[in-house]
């Protein structure tokens, strides 16, 4: 496993994922609040922002846009899916490490869904993923996502801690996982990660307040950072929110400090 502070990913032993993938997994419904991030050249420049150490795209937006902003980490997603697929939890490969590693990616990301009727088919792809990125020395993130017509609660405190669990034994380095609701339940997730940092999945747009409130709980669980997006590119000051969670990652400064700065 790399040492995580060696890793692009890292800025002082902390990360944020600037996550821009929705435009495949999503759809356009994402783009609607804030309709100028349509175009990726908007999120890439949010993007430069200090506190964020890569930016996480599909294949497609990284050739197009990724060599025109050298000074941004390209986190390449190697698999994803339409929401327009309505079966069983699944994520197809569209990008292979050799050729992430052409286009410059500094980390490799995957989608895992632990629990899908696809689990199987998914934690062979991965195989063949980190061991190819090993091959590179890319981090290799893995999206620990525990999802199916099984799970009826995908973040349960121990269905969380599971997610936490499977990326370290599949050897991700990074774990991005959603929040259990609580610092306790974090806290458990994290240490059944052992040394794969978890980062904590921004998730839909909530109030400053309540995002803040739920990253510094995750923060002070002992999690790593954060993976976010419609957080931060669905605001109208994106800048000024990222200076927020700058102080809240980096500094674990108290919630009220950070929204003094909105």
């Amino acid at each position: 496993m790399r040492p995580f502070d060696d890793t692009p990913l890292s800025r002082d032993g902390k990360s944020l994922i600037l996550a821009y993938d929705h435009g495949l997994e999503h759809g356009p419904v994402d783009f609607e609040p804030v309709p100028e991030t349509r175009d990726p050249e908007v999120v890439w420049d949010i993007a430069t922002h200090d506190a964020v150490t890569s930016l996480a795209v599909q294949k497609g937006v990284a050739e197009a846009y990724a060599p025109s902003y050298e000074d941004v980490p390209l986190l390449l997603k190697l698999n994803g899916t339409s929401n327009l697929w309505m079966g069983e939890p699944d994520s197809a490969v569209n990008c292979t490490v050799d050729y992430a590693a052409e286009l410059g990616a500094d980390a490799v990301g995957f989608t895992l869904y632990g629990g899908s009727n696809n689990e199987i088919e998914m934690a062979e792809e991965f195989r063949d993923a980190q061991e190819a990125a090993r091959h590179y020395d890319l981090p290799m993130v893995m999206w620990s996502y525990p999802r199916g017509q099984g799970l009826k609660n995908d973040t349960a405190p121990d269905t969380i801690a599971y997610a936490a669990r499977q990326a370290l034994e599949l050897g991700a380095d990074v774990a991005k996982v959603k929040y259990p609701g609580s610092r306790e339940a974090m806290e458990q997730a994290v240490a059944m990660a052992g040394p794969t940092k978890v980062v904590m999945s921004g998730g839909s747009k909530t109030s400053d307040r309540d995002f803040l409130s739920t990253v510094k709980g995750a923060i002070d669980a002992g999690a790593t950072g954060l993976a976010v997006g419609r957080n931060v590119w669905q605001r109208e000051n994106p800048h000024q929110f990222l200076d927020a969670l700058e102080a809240v990652i980096y500094e674990e400064a108290p919630v009220d400090d950070a929204l003094e700065l909105l």
